[in-house]
């Protein structure tokens, strides 16, 4: 243990410092994300089963998104440890324009499938919700996009402490305007699943005018401004970003997709069991949003020793992070496992839907590892840019295994919403098997 301690302890250390403000934003999202499940759930379980189906479909169109905005970070890491600031104020540039114009395209393929909603076999009795909540959140793709640009720079060149204050503000804006909207508060009206739609827009707008504000005026990032005001949208420049984006995107869009099949599956057995698979879902999320703050700062590090062309500091920050991320995984399925009931408690009082969640904890807390594992391997890989692997190592994890698994498991064996949760821990750890595989061949002495 003492000499595991010492070989890594440098790289656990900046791992940690890297990560920490990450961990504190992401932690600061999973409150709101739990804050809103809580009061719409709190208001009539038919909104939180309404806000359980659009916010599955929607984690699709934003981890597309998210992930061709992670494509800068090998980049501009790269970059960063080469002393090469302007050529990242054009990386951020181009990196802009690119993603800008992905969002729309986004937002475009998801405005078609709000057109067909009715045809995804939801309960009838929920479509009247699902609609509203639904165009709401479709218009916040954009500054989604617009605001992790800039978070991805801030990240690779190791400010990580910025994004986290502007995300924490955020937050708490965002359950504000929960509390005034969905209940109608102080004078406001009571606008329901509604009004928690408003309030993310609100937060989600709020998010890049404010990093855009200080982007223009610091005085500490005038070498990257300046290398944004004079340089020029090129082709190869765009080429670069989507060589490592498209991958990154079609990786976590592939990964979110199976939990969006997963989400309509779960309605198919009805509002009871879609209720529960948000729970669960909220729940899981505490985990892996734990797992990717470290798991974003092993990608940095990672990257920032790719352009020096150092492989064996690639391989040291990528399996310290694991060893990181390992034990975040650990504490986090015994929180999941001894106070199960406190957690489900404070999202409902029914008590079919607390029954139906009691009964998913066992599966929630197998697929822990295999989420840490291919959380911290697929930054790791990411780190190196050589992503193109990634696509085909979701598409056959995630869509080819998983999907089938979860309808075998669900429907053909029975096992139902249990089922639907186990089905998880087969296509993740696949992957993490897959992602480790690349990273090391990716690592390799040439």
């Amino acid at each position: 243990m003492n000499s595991v301690w010492s070989k890594y302890r440098e790289n656990y250390a900046a791992i940690i410092k890297l990560g920490l403000p990450i961990l504190v934003g992401q932690l600061g999202m999973i409150v709101v994300a739990f804050a809103d499940n809580i009061m719409v759930g709190r208001y009539s379980t038919a909104a939180l089963a309404s806000a359980s189906f659009v916010n599955n479909v929607f984690n699709v169109a934003t981890f597309a998104v998210l992930g061709f905005t992670y494509g800068l970070t090998p980049l501009i890491g790269a970059m960063f440890s080469q002393k090469r600031s302007d050529s990242i104020g054009a990386m951020i540039r181009n990196g802009l324009l690119v993603n800008v114009l992905f969002s729309l395209l986004v937002t475009a393929v998801m405005w078609v499938l709000w057109l067909n909603i009715d045809r995804l076999g939801q309960p009838e009795e929920l479509l009247p919700l699902i609609k509203p909540y639904y165009l709401i959140v479709l218009a916040g793709m954009v500054p989604v996009a617009v605001f992790n640009v800039f978070a991805q720079w801030l990240f690779a060149i190791n400010r990580t402490a910025l994004p986290m204050w502007i995300i924490l503000s955020a937050n708490v804006l965002n359950i504000l305007g929960n509390y005034l909207l969905i209940y109608g508060n102080f004078g406001c009206p009571e606008l329901g699943l509604i009004g928690a739609g408003y309030s993310t827009l609100i937060a989600r707008i709020f998010c890049p005018v404010v990093v855009i504000v200080i982007f223009a005026v610091a005085k500490r990032f005038a070498a990257y401004r300046d290398g944004f005001r004079y340089s020029r949208i090129t082709l190869r420049t765009l080429g670069q970003i989507n060589r490592t984006s498209w991958p990154v995107s079609l990786q976590m869009t592939f990964e979110s997709g199976s939990f969006t099949v997963a989400a309509v599956m779960a309605g198919w057995l009805g509002a009871i069991s879609l209720a529960s698979f948000q729970i669960i879902v909220i729940t899981g999320t505490l985990g892996f949003c734990i797992y990717y703050s470290m798991g974003s700062a092993v990608s940095v590090l990672v990257a920032n020793a790719a352009g020096l062309n150092d492989h064996t500091g690639m391989r040291r920050m990528a399996f310290a992070g694991y060893h990181i991320i390992l034990t975040l995984a650990t504490i986090s399925s015994l929180i999941f496992v001894f106070f199960e009931e406190q957690m489900i408690y404070a999202f409902t009082e029914d008590t079919e839907v607390i029954a139906a969640t009691v009964a998913l904890i066992v599966p929630l807390v197998l697929y822990q590892l295999g989420d840490a594992t291919q959380i911290n391997f697929a930054n790791a890989l990411r780190g190196t840019s050589q992503v193109m692997p990634m696509i085909w190592i979701a598409f056959v994890s995630y869509i080819v295994i998983g999907t089938p698994s979860t309808y075998l498991l669900a429907f053909p064996l029975g096992l139902g919403t249990y089922g639907i949760i186990l089905s998880f821990s087969v296509s993740l750890f696949i992957a993490a098997g897959l992602f480790l595989y690349f990273f090391l061949r990716a690592t390799r002495k040439r």
